[in-house]
């Protein structure tokens, strides 16, 4: 039984109703594609050269660094309680509820951000590799943002419908597309690495972005290092689906682990060769376009699409692994009766052996937070900051509670059997740096600069200072209708309490 994780959810008063059918490669595949380094990188490296140069590349070892410790910490959670909704369940355990109610809302709230952001990808790619699929206008002003959000909209439809009909139908699709995305970014890597026209001494040039900063190039490093922070989370979806897997007490460490480490060695690549690659280090079209711009610039415009291609299956099963944690989640919570309409949420079809209502949901949620993207794009990217920042605050809702039970020697459990992941002694200073680099990370991103939350037109105050109020807001909200109305009818639902349960479990009220 313990072999199998269903001990611990007995534990936590449930017994399992998802499948067990998930293998090792599932289980890391699903955390890789969540993290998806060719859509982070290609997405989001404009942001990072156009504030910080070449130089940016930095920011990369830097976030693996700090996220290692985060993940070394979540590896030895996932050891111990592989249970769907990782986060909201793991902070109950070495918690509360309420802490957890925080922690679960504030990981929703961004799993759903981050797929209808993450979708918006699509049109930085399709259009580059067909006009065919620019069916909206000509690709600037409102028609790039509309046209944006139909292919968004499209991608979401089939992220809800594969969700929809089984995790087993999501691990196949998911684990074919992060083989041909691994398999491709070596390939790109290589291709790269035959087209160098400088050396690696070009990660030291700053192309006079620290200008204007009052801490010099640190200001700007700081605001370009953002682009990594923006890519290297979500390992912990291998845990979350850590009740559908086979042997997830070594499946899921090691998938969190393999994930990070893969996707910081490939990103880390493809951005120095690409850097060192490019015809020209000062073209603007790399603080606008990017790597997609290296593509066709080294490589030509033949090979650029084939890659270009490739990125498109990379952003399908991001998209694809942002909604199924999101549905782990919201599952999680459902089942205790921590959100509206719990006992239809937490409901698993017995043909798919999947929450359906919650793909739906979660489906129809993203695609309605896409309209905000036509006419106010600034809006949008904005919030899409805003949803990194509460993935952040989510983590440290574990990392914080975990270092309160080490200190007071509650940490790790005595009780475990033997062979699992633990830090052994390490435990502490990992868990302190885990903490202090997410409470610096979190401080970073949310703190209110123009280049981040007021960078174009039109420049309003609540722009610039939407982190801090976006997050007050939704926290302080979320929080006073948990408190107010939902706390009141928490308990684990009769469908999945565990046989032996004779009363309230851990989590119910």
């Amino acid at each position: 039984m313990s072999d199998s994780g269903d001990r611990e959810l007995n534990e936590f008063g449930y017994t399992n109703q998802l499948r067990r059918t998930l293998g090792g490669f599932h289980t890391f595949a699903a955390g890789i594609s969540y993290i998806s380094v060719l859509t982070g990188v290609f997405q989001l490296s404009y942001l990072g050269l156009s504030e910080g140069g070449p130089a940016y590349w930095w920011s990369w070892p830097a976030v693996f660094a700090g996220q290692l410790m985060v993940a070394l910490c979540f590896a030895e959670l996932a050891a111990h309680y592989p249970v769907a909704g990782s986060v909201y369940n793991w902070a109950k355990k070495l918690s509360n509820p309420h802490l957890a109610w925080m922690a679960g809302w504030m990981m929703l709230l961004a799993s759903i951000v981050s797929i209808s952001a993450t979708a918006l990808a699509y049109q930085r790619t399709l259009p580059q590799i067909s006009s065919f699929f620019q069916f909206i206008g000509d690709g600037t002003g409102t028609s790039d943002a509309a046209n944006g959000v139909l292919l968004a909209a499209l991608l979401i439809v089939f992220t809800t419908l594969v969700n929809a009909f089984g995790v087993k139908l999501m691990a196949r699709i998911n684990s074919a597309g992060v083989f041909v995305e691994l398999l491709f970014a070596v390939l790109l890597v290589v291709f790269l690495a035959f087209h160098l026209v400088r050396g690696p001494g070009v990660v030291t040039e700053t192309n006079g972005t620290g200008a204007g900063h009052a801490g010099g190039y640190l200001g700007a490093f700081l605001i370009a290092g953002i682009a990594s922070s923006y890519v290297m989370y979500g390992f912990d979806t291998a845990a979350s689906l850590g009740e559908e897997s086979l042997n997830p007490h070594r499946n899921a460490p090691k998938a969190i682990m393999r994930a990070l480490i893969a996707s910081f060695l490939l990103g880390g690549l493809i951005i120095l060769f690409a850097l060192m690659a490019v015809g020209d280090i000062h073209a603007p079209e790399l603080g606008t376009a990017g790597l997609q711009y290296v593509l066709t610039d080294a490589l030509g415009p033949a090979v650029g699409r084939m890659f270009l291609f490739v990125v498109f299956i990379a952003i399908t099963v991001c998209v694809l692994a942002v909604h199924t944690a999101a549905i782990r989640i919201a599952f999680a919570m459902a089942r205790d009766n921590a959100l509206p309409c719990g006992s239809k949420l937490a409901r698993v079809t017995e043909k798919t052996g999947t929450p359906v209502l919650p793909a739906i949901v979660i489906g129809v949620l993203a695609v309605a937070l896409l309209l905000v993207n036509i006419d106010s794009t600034q809006i949008f990217s904005a919030v899409t900051s805003l949803a990194i920042i509460l993935i952040y605050l989510s983590y440290l809702l574990v990392t914080v509670p975990m270092l309160v039970r080490r200190l007071r020697g509650g940490w790790p459990r005595e009780d475990a059997p033997p062979g699992r992941f633990s830090l052994g002694r390490w435990g502490l200073p990992v868990n302190v740096l885990a903490v202090l680099w997410g409470g610096v990370m979190t401080i970073n991103l949310a703190w209110p600069r123009n280049e981040i939350y007021n960078a174009s037109p039109p420049y309003h105050w609540y722009l610039q200072w939407i982190s801090v109020l976006f997050v007050g807001v939704f926290a302080a909200g979320g929080f006073a209708y948990y408190w107010f109305v939902q706390r009141h009818r928490i308990g684990v639902l009769a469908d999945h309490a565990a046989p032996a349960a004779g009363g309230p479990e851990e989590g119910s009220r």
